[in-house]
C-alpha cells in the first residue's frame, strides 16, 4: 500500500485495522545472489539500492535481534557533512544530497529537518580549526560558514554569550543543510521499500560463521537458522564487524566503544537547531515530541555492551549546564547506549575485502547514522560490480598498509 492522505483517510474509517505489515519477517531460502549481515540503516540500505538500481532482488538482509533494534535506533539523530578532507566531505555530502527526497523515495516519512548545525568554539584553537573545516568545506562545495558571538547568538538566542563564563563563545561554525531524522524510521522505511523490491528480510538470525571454498572465495553463511548459501557477502555490523570478520579468518584495525545518549523530559519549543561543543564534549537538539536530545563522547574502555559509565553521563549533564544554564533544572527521562567501531584515523572502510566475494562497511565511529544513504549507495555499487565506487574507493583497507589515512579525528567532533 502506497502511504498517503487518502491511504490514512481510508483506514481511519476502518479503525486503522487493514494496515498491510509494513514488510513480512521472512524465513531463509538456501541460496541467494547477495547477503548482507546486518539490518540496520546501511544494510537495509545497500539492500534497497542492490535491488532499486542494479536489479539484484535475490538479496537477504541478515538481523542477529529486530529492525531497529541496533545503532540505527540508538543514535541522536544528526545528519551533516561539514568534514575537513576532500574524501570525506564527498562522502558525507553525497549522503546529505540523498536525505533530501529520502522520505518521499521510500513513501516514509523520516521527519528529515534540516535546521542547522551549529559547532561552538571556546577557544583560540577551536576557532582556528573550525575556521579551517569551513573555508576546506566551501572549496568543496560543502555549505558551511563561520559566525560571530553575536551572530551565534542571533540564531540560537537562549545562548549565553557573556564572555566571563567558563567556556566563553567565541563563535561557531553553521551549516544549514544540516539537521535530523527519525533514527528508527531510516531503518523501516528502507526495509519496507526493500521488502516491496523483493529483498528477504530476515531477524533473529544471528551469523555463526563465514564458509569459504578450496579457492579461499565465500560460499555462504552458517546461522541460528541454518546454513544460507551466497557468492557475494556484505558484512555492515557496526560495532560487531570484528567479530564477523573474524569468522572469515580476517583481522580488521576496529575498536567497539559504548556511546551513550539521553533526553530530558519534554518541553516547549526552544531549541530550533543543533549545537555541538568540542572543548566540553557534549552535543544537544531538541525533538519533535519537545524532549532534549543530549549525546555525550565514547567511553573510554572497549566493550561490546549497549549500556555505558554513569559518570560520562554526569560530565556530560555538567558541559550542558555550563553552557546553557537555562536547563540546570531539566529532569532527564532515559538514557540508552550503542556500540561503535572505530578505526585508527576514524574514518569508515568501505569496500572489498582480501576475501573473494566478502565486502565490508564498517569503522564509522560515531558517524554512521548521517553517513547512511551514501554509504548503503556506494556500498550496492561495490557489491554490485565488485569494485569501488569514486565516493568509496579512498576508504579501503589497503589505506593503514601504505600509511595514506584520512584523519578525522577532529572533524567528528565530540565523540573521539
Amino acid at each position: 500500500m502506497k502511504y498517503s492522505a487518502a491511504s490514512l483517510f481510508a483506514n481511519a474509517l476502518s479503525g486503522h485495522k487493514n494496515w498491510p505489515v509494513q514488510f513480512p519477517d521472512k524465513a531463509p531460502k538456501k541460496e541467494y545472489d547477495a547477503i548482507i549481515v546486518g539490518g540496520g540503516g546501511h544494510g537495509l540500505g545497500a539492500a534497497y539500492y542492490l535491488a532499486k538500481r542494479y536489479g539484484i532482488t535475490n538479496v537477504a538482509v541478515l538481523e542477529k535481534g529486530w529492525i531497529g533494534g541496533g545503532n540505527t535506533g540508538r543514535n541522536t539523530t544528526i545528519i551533516r557533512s561539514n568534514y575537513l578532507f576532500d574524501e570525506s566531505a564527498a562522502m558525507y555530502d553525497h549522503a546529505v544530497d540523498l536525505w533530501d527526497g529520502l522520505g518521499q523515495e521510500l513513501n516514509y516519512n523520516l521527519m528529515f529537518s534540516k535546521r542547522g548545525v551549529l559547532m561552538l568554539a571556546h577557544n583560540v584553537h577551536d576557532v582556528q580549526s573550525f575556521q579551517r573545516h569551513v573555508h576546506a568545506n566551501r572549496l568543496n562545495g560543502v555549505d558551511n560558514k563561520w559566525l560571530s558571538p553575536e551572530e551565534c547568538k542571533k540564531f540560537l538566542p537562549i545562548l549565553d554569550i557573556s564572555q566571563n563564563r567558563r567556556y566563553p563563545v567565541m563563535g561557531g561554525a553553521l551549516q544549514m543543510r544540516a539537521g535530523t531524522a527519525r533514527h528508527d524510521s531510516v531503518a523501516w522505511g528502507y526495509a519496507r521499500a526493500a521488502s516491496k523490491l523483493g529483498v528477504d528480510i530476515i531477524q533473529n538470525c544471528k551469523v555463526t560463521g563465514i564458509r569459504r571454498g578450496a579457492d579461499g572465495a565465500v560460499e555462504g553463511v552458517e546461522t541460528e537458522k541454518g546454513y544460507i548459501a551466497s557468492k557475494k557477502i556484505g558484512v555492515s555490523a557496526a560495532g560487531n564487524t570484528s567479530v564477523v570478520m573474524e569468522m572469515a579468518g580476517l583481522q580488521f584495525p576496529l575498536e567497539s566503544y559504548p556511546l551513550q545518549a539521553l533526553v530530558s523530559e519534554p518541553i516547549k519549543p526552544i531549541f530550533p537547531c543543533v549545537v555541538m561543543s568540542n572543548a566540553v564534549h557534549a552535543y544537544i537538539s531538541q525533538s519533535d515530541k519537545g524532549e532534549l536530545v543530549i549525546g555525550a563522547g565514547t567511553d573510554q574502555y572497549t566493550s561490546y555492551s549497549q549500556r555505558g559509565a554513569l559518570h560520562i553521563l554526569e560530565h556530560t549533564l555538567m558541559s550542558i549546564s555550563e553552557i546553557f544554564p537555562i536547563f540546570k533544572r531539566q529532569r532527564m527521562l532515559r538514557s540508552w547506549g550503542g556500540v561503535v567501531d572505530v578505526t585508527p584515523d576514524r574514518s569508515p572502510i568501505v569496500g572489498k575485502t582480501p576475501v573473494q566475494g566478502l565486502y565490508v562497511n564498517c569503522g564509522w565511529g560515531t558517524g554512521g547514522f548521517k553517513a547512511t544513504p551514501g554509504a548503503a549507495d556506494t556500498f550496492a555499487y561495490t557489491i554490485a560490480h565488485d569494485a569501488p565506487h569514486k565516493i568509496n574507493a579512498p576508504f579501503n583497507l589497503d589505506r593503514f598498509v601504505g600509511g595514506r589515512l584520512i584523519d578525522e579525528a577532529a572533524a567528528a567532533a565530540v565523540a573521539h
